[in-house]
């Protein structure tokens, strides 16, 4: 039985892709597996936005929400060495480059290492149920994905050396609840029959990613999280819950043996009430991470006007035509990838280019 995965899912194929070649080798075996199961063009794209608006949301915060940030200047005035919000501190003129890359790198393989934990986690009853997935048809084997995994380890090591060593608190912890996750934190048979909890409890992976995001900014600044943070971090919570419920919604022709789907264990009518209740609240938190910012009039624009269109794609679901709903789950990953982007956009590079950056003065 397959139970709540990572936000890494939440675009993937949970059906077989079938490939024209028979015996793939070599890298072509890689290539195909990402397509499968970590497919990066369609992860990029929300890895970018969530790790961007994590670092400019943390910029915004300890610039105070300032519409204008002037310009602090060395001695001969040639060179922009910081900028004061407030008038009583200086902060950087905006985000390091160097913060974005690492930030991106580091979220992009935290991402997967959620996948191949849940390959080693999942492997028997992949295998029982689902015998067209890479690792159990034989494509790559978890001792390959092991080293992958150990090789994007040190690539996150290096980088937070590399950045600001003092990163390395953040990503031991983060690490180690991963550790935890990938160990469903020693009480499995407990939790796989508790399925809200279940999943709770694996999203929260998804504020420690994002907290450390925006310490690649704040860290080599303040050294301390700026205030205002922990309602950006609660909408990654709920905003990973929505990705995880919207995924698992389907139509009943579409459910699978082994794959315990909200659907299924909670019923069509909670399932869509539980992903609308979920939106519902990233919406609230979103509003007031944006009201730290001075930018809470666009995000509820925005965030309204997606989730009334979750309301009519919830509403379609629970309606029937010839017996079936008139909308199927793809319908819902979609809204909730539109959902994601618009929450990180709207929290991150929109408003800091809009509201800081082209007002720097």
């Amino acid at each position: 039985m397959t139970l709540p995965a990572p936000i890494s899912d939440s675009l993937a194929e949970d059906r077989p892709i079938h490939s024209d070649e028979q015996n793939p080798t070599g890298p072509r075996r890689w290539w195909i597996y990402q397509k499968e199961r970590f497919p990066l063009l369609a992860h990029s794209p929300l890895v970018l936005a969530f790790s961007t608006s994590a670092v400019c949301f943390s910029w915004m915060l300890r610039a105070n929400g300032a519409a204008v940030v002037h310009r602090t200047f060395d001695g001969d005035g040639s060179r922009v060495v910081g900028a004061t919000a407030d008038g009583s501190h200086a902060i950087a003129i905006g985000p390091s480059p160097a913060a974005f890359v690492v930030a991106f790198l580091s979220c992009l393989v935290f991402f997967l290492q959620l996948r191949i934990a849940d390959e080693f986690k999942d492997f028997d009853e992949d295998s029982r149920y689902r015998p067209y997935r890479p690792v159990p048809r034989g494509l790559v084997t978890l001792r390959e994905l092991g080293v992958v995994f150990a090789v994007g380890s040190v690539l996150q090591l290096l980088l937070a050396l590399w950045l600001e060593w003092r990163l390395l608190v953040l990503l031991l912890i983060t690490w180690t609840y991963l550790a935890g996750m990938s160990k469903e934190f020693f009480v499995a048979h407990w939790l796989r029959g508790r399925h809200l909890l279940y999943m709770v409890s694996h999203m929260a992976i998804m504020p420690l990613i994002d907290l450390y995001a925006t310490s690649t900014e704040w860290m080599s600044g303040a050294g301390h999280p700026p205030p205002g943070l922990f309602w950006f971090l609660l909408a990654s919570l709920f905003n990973g819950m929505a990705i995880e419920i919207g995924r698992k919604i389907r139509r009943p022709e579409d459910e699978e043996e082994g794959v315990a789907t909200y659907s299924v264990v909670w019923g069509h009518e909670r399932a869509v009430g539980a992903w609308i209740a979920v939106l519902a609240l990233t919406f609230v938190c979103a509003r007031f991470a944006a009201t730290k910012i001075a930018f809470s009039t666009p995000v509820t624009i925005a965030l309204g006007t997606v989730l009334s269109v979750a309301l009519v794609i919830g509403a379609l679901y629970l309606s029937e035509r010839d017996g079936r709903p008139r909308v199927g789950g793809k319908a819902f990953e979609a809204t909730s990838a539109l959902w994601t982007l618009v929450l990180y956009l709207g929290l991150g590079l929109i408003p800091y280019f809009t509201r800081y950056a082209t007002h720097v003065s």
